[in-house]
């Protein structure tokens, strides 16, 4: 696309973008599922679902996450933020040496509630089904021993409540040295939710060279703060409010 075919897309999806430097080093929004190269895999579960064209937030969303830069995600909640975030790191994760037994997660995903974090993990399934990679979730308030086991026999992606994970990271049963993606869904309610003091924790054992996502339905002072402490050089995508997506 030219400049204009770009300024085309980013109006039509009501996108602000703010990136460090020159715009144009930005990576440049999709218009539809083939522009964003997913592989056959992907493409497969895409079409399968029955979507016609990109949200706003994976439009810009995928080519940034692709690139293996840092990204402010702001957007409603239903707009498509988890999809925006979890098939560029099925595309990354697919292309590395395939996993020996105890290590792992390469991708980390935390998510403010239980229910959250099971529909992150449902989406992963549905989509990442072509692949070999695993998934496990971990959550509060429930026995953790099921997770404890699966977690032992390694994993490509954990997605996790930050209690849960801190606990077990003490115990042990959790380590995040192999994370080189780290995306922090829904980072309002997080705060919300009173989770600072154990996300700090967990970011610290995360390695910095690690590729940041952080994705949220508003962009308040506390979220502004938390980007600059966590990410490197960040493209932030942000989507005018409208009508959601299902």
């Amino acid at each position: 696309m030219n400049d204009e075919d770009v300024k085309a897309v980013r109006a039509k999806y009501d996108l602000s973008i703010v990136c460090q430097g020159d715009l144009k080093a930005c990576p440049k929004p999709v218009r539809t599922f083939e522009e964003a190269s997913f592989p056959d895999y992907v493409m497969d579960s895409i079409m399968r679902a029955g979507f016609k064209e990109p949200s706003a937030i994976q439009a810009q969303g995928w080519p940034v996450a692709l690139s293996g830069r840092d990204m402010i995600g702001v957007a409603e909640t239903g707009s498509g933020k988890t999809l925006a975030f979890l098939l560029p790191g099925i595309v990354h994760i697919n292309a590395q040496p395939e996993l020996t037994r105890g290590d792992g997660p390469i991708m980390l995903i935390l998510a403010p509630t239980r229910e959250l974090a099971i529909q992150i993990a449902d989406s992963f399934k549905t989509y990442g089904r072509h692949t070999k990679l695993s998934c496990v979730t971990i959550f509060g308030g429930v026995n953790q021993n099921p997770q404890v086991s699966k977690m032992r026999r390694g994993c490509d992606v954990l997605v996790a409540t930050p209690g849960r994970l801190l606990d077990l990271m003490q115990q042990g049963h959790v380590r995040l040295g192999g994370v080189e993606t780290f995306v922090l869904g829904e980072a309002d309610r997080m705060l919300d939710m009173g989770f600072l003091p154990d996300i700090k924790k967990i970011v610290d054992l995360i390695p910095p060279s690690r590729q940041t996502l952080l994705f949220s339905a508003t962009y308040s002072e506390d979220i502004r703060r938390l980007a600059g402490d966590w990410l490197k050089n960040p493209v932030k995508v942000e989507v005018a409010p409208r009508n959601t997506v299902t």
